[in-house]
């Protein structure tokens, strides 16, 4: 599974650590991603998510038992 946001698509960041010698080794960023449960087209999923789309509001967490609940109705 990719390490990648559902919603805006952000993704790991690669770059280089650099000794006084100047010597380079590879590094990876990795985004904050936070696994919900969310409504996607009016079904709950379990999404990946970072959290800055989780502060931003771009995310309906569902309450747990919440689509049991729906179903039964």
């Amino acid at each position: 599974m990719a390490r990648r946001c559902d919603i805006c698509g952000k993704g790991p960041l690669v770059g280089n650590n650099v000794s006084h010698a100047n010597n380079k080794s590879k590094t990876r960023s990795l985004p904050n991603l936070r696994s919900v449960r969310a409504t996607v087209d009016g079904t709950v999923k379990h999404v990946r998510v970072c959290t800055r789309c989780l502060k931003a509001g771009k995310v309906v967490k569902v309450a747990h038992g919440a689509s049991r609940a729906s179903a039964r109705a």
